[in-house]
């Protein structure tokens, strides 16, 4: 494959089982694909039931760089398979397993294979504010108007 980006990240393998490295699946894929570092099947419960899995994965960032973990959209979509806390965060200073929170929303158990690919990756480049407290914000005509506000169902 060929990127536009060339940011190198480190990462290691650290699991029990199949040694991999996170992996595009597609040329314009913008997530890796993490894997249950799972050495036997494992029962995801019904209805809402959650488990955190290992993937087995540790990065290590290069500054003002960090990831969040993605649902896969099959998983979703099939079997109601999602990431609990998404977008899940990892800040640039962890540098342990990666470990993926699940929820499963469907009214059937879920099984997770040994190396079944059950989340994404995306590494993010970001920006440190420094705060500013202050009265004076500008007139958007919108203001704290959320939720539903642009339909003109303001809750």
């Amino acid at each position: 494959m060929i990127y536009t980006q060339n940011q190198k990240v480190k990462v290691k393998y650290v699991g029990k089982n199949t040694p991999y490295l996170p992996s595009y699946a597609t040329e314009g894929s913008s997530g890796l694909d993490l894997r249950a570092d799972i050495s036997k099947e494992i029962v995801l419960p019904a209805n809402n039931g959650r488990l955190l899995v290992p993937t087995g994965i540790c990065f290590d960032f290069p500054d003002m760089y960090e990831a969040q973990v993605r649902p896969r959209s099959g998983l979703a979509l099939k079997y109601g398979i999602t990431v609990l806390n998404a977008p899940g965060t990892i800040d640039n200073d962890y540098t342990g397993d990666i470990k993926v929170l699940l929820i499963n929303t469907d009214s059937r158990d879920f099984i997770i294979q040994p190396f079944q690919k059950i989340a994404q990756i995306i590494i993010l480049k970001y920006v440190k504010i420094h705060l500013v407290d202050s009265s004076d914000f500008k007139d958007t005509g919108r203001g704290g108007n959320g939720f539903g506000s642009t339909d003109g169902q303001s809750l």
